[in-house]
């Protein structure tokens, strides 16, 4: 893409940086990290109750749903 810098010349703009989404269950690999990252949201933000069950979303997905459907008994 090309802009105009303030002299009126053209110039090519650099490339950014590359980003991907930040997806916390990739890092929650293990009960100890997922019963801190719950605790930490229960500590920090205990009035939030769409936080909280984002987290518990996080630790669904990080447990996968076929493990968490079998801990369940279904």
């Amino acid at each position: 893409m090309r802009k105009a810098n303030t002299a009126g010349t053209v110039s090519k703009r650099k490339a950014g940086t590359k980003t991907r989404p930040y997806d916390v269950a990739a890092y929650l690999s293990t009960p100890e990290d997922m019963a801190g990252y719950l605790d930490a949201w229960l500590t920090e933000a205990p009035d939030d109750a769409a936080g909280i069950a984002r987290a518990l979303g996080d630790i669904t997905r990080a447990k996968g749903m076929t493990q968490v459907a079998k801990d369940a008994g279904a």
